[in-house]
């Protein structure tokens, strides 16, 4: 796979009916479709529906994907969003659906139900239990194999043939409280650690917006009855790396703000990682 003329050369392009001004790309964000895993039905609405929703690429369950938008022109996929402070995602993001049911609700019967009314058995689609507060509780799909291989061939296509593109992230992630996709189960660092390998840009950014702290700096982690989790960047995204005992003392090693909230890099059980400044206090 290939960049050509804001195509990707060996994927169906098959033109949305949403497709709005040019636009120069810096991130992608990744969507479930919430919809039928029928292959076809949840693509076949992106490209002509009245609502305007539009989006620049569809994986299906089997792997195969389809073109929408160009990759330079907007396509309305994100709504009411922000990424790190700047607002209007559309305006700047690559968008791509993949096709998963998004929450169900967990039936007495062992089944999950869909919202459209679908009920399926854990023998017949993959779904387990999970809760996040990003996420809240509910039924979840796993993602196919054939699903991630080719996020991982598409990705590495966008990111070797867009060289505005620097960051991956996920719907909830730039709309919270109003979205939960991707869902818990989908494996965001593997993918990140596919396309960026040990160099990852969220790593650069965040040095970049901190500032060291003098030597010896400790903090005292506040979360009473509980741990504080411990992050590979200071966001919430699904990046945890380990849990701080309430009461821990931490050397800090860097602080910073980001999205309006202090963030701290800390050393705990032979690992750096960030907490959330608002759960730590200087002794």
């Amino acid at each position: 796979m290939r960049v050509k003329n804001h195509k990707i050369e060996g994927i169906p392009y098959r033109a949305a009916k949403a497709i709005g001004r040019v636009i120069v790309p810096e991130i992608v964000i990744l969507h479930d479709t919430a919809g039928r895993l029928d292959k076809g039905n949840s693509a076949g609405y992106l490209r002509d529906n009245p609502a305007g929703v539009s989006v620049h690429f569809v994986v299906e369950r089997d792997g195969s994907i389809e073109q929408q938008v160009p990759t330079n022109r907007r396509a309305g996929h994100a709504g009411k969003s922000s990424y790190h402070g700047r607002g209007d995602c559309n305006a700047f993001a690559i968008g791509i659906e993949i096709v998963n049911p998004g929450r169900m609700l967990v039936l007495a019967d062992g089944m999950a139900q869909a919202w459209w009314g679908e009920m399926f058995a854990p023998e017949g689609l993959d779904w387990r239990i999970a809760a996040t507060p990003e996420h809240g509780r509910g039924a979840w799909a796993t993602y196919t194999g054939a699903q991630i291989e080719a996020l991982k061939r598409l990705l590495t296509a966008l990111f070797s043939g867009i060289p505005t593109l620097r960051d991956i992230t996920t719907h909830w992630y730039v709309s919270p409280g109003r979205k939960v996709d991707t869902n818990p189960l989908f494996p965001l660092d593997e993918l990140r650690a596919a396309i960026f390998g040990p160099f990852d840009p969220a790593d650069a950014e965040a040095e970049a917006a901190s500032e060291e702290v003098p030597t010896a700096t400790m903090l005292r982690v506040h979360a009473p009855g509980d741990t504080l989790n411990m992050r590979r960047w200071p966001s919430f995204n699904p990046n945890v790396i380990g849990a701080i005992p309430d009461g821990t003392l931490v050397p800090a090693l860097r602080r910073g703000v980001f999205d309006g909230r202090a963030w701290s890099l800390v050393q705990y059980a032979g690992r750096e990682g960030w907490i959330v400044d608002a759960y730590a206090a200087l002794t």
